[in-house]
Order: C-alpha cells, then structure tokens, then sequence
C-alpha cells in the first residue's frame, strides 16, 4: 500500500486501483470537491510522473484516451485546478510522492497494461442526479434527460423558448468549452434532427459561460451525460454527430478537388464560430484530407 496525505488531497494505492481523495483545504477547487472520491483501476492508467518545483511538486496521472467520461467530455481543456488527476505536493513530502510514482509504474509492468486507447469507459462518470449553475443557466441530469433551464440574464429570444427537456435518447453529442480571453464557453447538447445554427448565446440546447468560479461544474454534468452516451471508439473514429450539420456528403464528381477544398473551408469556419470542437474538427478535417 502506498499512500499520500496532503492539503490538496490523498492519494492510496493498494496495487489494483488508486483513490484519489479531495482536500478539505479551501484552496482546493469547488468542481474536485463536487466531482468527490474517484476509484481508478490500474487498467485506465497510461502513465504517472512526478515533477519536483522549488516550493512544491506536482504528481501527474495520465488516462488511457477514451477511459473516462469527464476527460472526453473536456478534451484536454480543464485548467491545473479543476483536474482531479494532479495533485500538489510539498516538498517535504517529495520522497513520499516518488515512492507512489514508482509504485504505480512498477504494477502498469507487472500487469502489462497496455497504454493504447480503449474501446469503453472504465469509470462511471459523476453520481447522478448533476445539477450546476452558471453563465445563462442551470443544466440538470438525472440519467433519463437533460433539463435546461434559464435566468435573468438570458437572452430574451433563448429564454422565451422556456425550460428545455431534451431525453437522453435524442442527445448524439455534448459540447464542453471554458471561456477564454474574451471568448465565452458554453455547455451544449447536439440533438438528433437540430443542426446547430446559432451561437451559445441564443442557442435553446447551450448555456453560455462567462468565465466564472461556478463554470466548471457545467463539466460534471457534460461527463455524467457522455457517460451514458455511445463511446466515441463505438461509432468509429470518423464519426461526426449529425446534429452538427456535417451528414456524410456523396463522393464529388468532377470538380472534386475543388469541392473538397470547399469542404475544408466550411469545416474552418464552423470550428471558428464554435459549432464544432477541436476534436471534431480535427476528425472531420482528416476524413477530408484522406478523399483528396
């Protein structure tokens, strides 16, 4: 058993899974403490490291791609704070930190886990029901549906829509971006048959965020939901959900060359106005690329 006891949390590692435990610590960030105990079996791992700084180090895990919901469902863009898979450290407790990074490495050889992505996630995802309030909203998910709700603050064309009640069952996709700089985020659902043709602020499928303390708890109630959706390595790696307009075209003819340069333009403009992420753009991209 190997074990770290800090301000910022605890970490245990009884050579099969490791829990890691928030702080109580007031400096620990409000979606960890939300987001409580997470159990991670050994065979969701990719890697640990530990990094030693002047007044304090930082103990690393880093997931095989597709193992968690929440991780999917931020794509890389949860800020040092909000990630429950680092941990600081301080320095006097650096041999401490070493030792559990040893130990962790030593069980991924002995077990020969493999850090290629995986085909389904291997963790559950936040307990349900999620509720969380921000930016223009409240976003709720009790495993059967999403509710949307709406404040004040809403953009009277989005909030004369009402509450929004989306089922599970039409949602193909959810969209989690934190604002930045002067750009806004959002936390968006992509509903079968509802192409995406307007921006967070007045779209009735996405609470927009302002960049405020309370903004990344709309990431708990992204991953409870990508939990319970299809996992990505399922529908292929070139998937793209339908309710972002990008339906599968037919193979040009002629001038295809030139449609297919078309395409990669539409495709850039749609990830600059935020109707598709990162991810989603890069996949698309790809699969252009590939029929030129």
């Amino acid at each position: 058993m190997a074990e770290i006891i800090q301000k910022d949390g605890t970490w245990t590692f009884d050579g099969e899974t490791l829990r890691l435990t928030p702080g109580r610590d007031k400096n620990v960030h409000l979606l960890r403490r939300e987001l409580g105990e997470l159990v991670v079996p050994l065979g969701a791992l990719a890697g640990v490291s530990f990094e030693q700084g002047k007044r304090a180090g930082r103990l690393r895990l880093r997931l095989r791609d597709g193992a968690d919901p929440l991780l999917q469902a931020t794509g890389g863009r949860l800020a040092e704070a909000n990630d429950p898979y680092q941990l600081t450290v301080e320095s006097e407790r650096y041999g401490v930190a070493e030792y559990l990074a040893d130990e962790v490495r030593n069980a991924l050889l002995l077990d020969e886990v493999s850090p290629e992505p995986v085909d389904g996630y291997l963790l559950p995802g936040p307990s349900l029901p999620v509720s969380a309030s921000a930016g223009d909203g409240t976003a709720s998910f009790d495993g059967e549906r999403v509710r949307l709700e709406w404040n004040w603050k809403t953009e009277d064309a989005k909030a004369a829509t009402g509450p929004r009640t989306i089922p599970l069952s039409d949602v193909v996709g959810v969209q989690w971006q934190p604002a930045a700089g002067l750009e806004n985020g959002h936390l968006r659902f992509l509903v079968r048959g509802a192409p995406v043709t307007a921006p967070p602020k007045y779209d009735p499928n996405a609470v927009e965020l302002w960049g405020f303390k309370k903004d990344p708890l709309m990431a708990l109630v992204a991953a409870a939901v990508q939990a319970r959706l299809p996992h990505p390595a399922a529908a292929g790696r070139d998937a793209v959900p339908e309710a972002a307009g990008l339906t599968k075209e037919p193979e040009p003819a002629g001038d295809g060359h030139d449609a297919l340069l078309r395409r990669l333009r539409e495709l850039g403009e749609l990830h600059r106005d935020g109707v598709l992420t990162a991810e989603e753009f890069t996949l698309a991209k790809q699969a252009v690329l590939r029929r030129m």
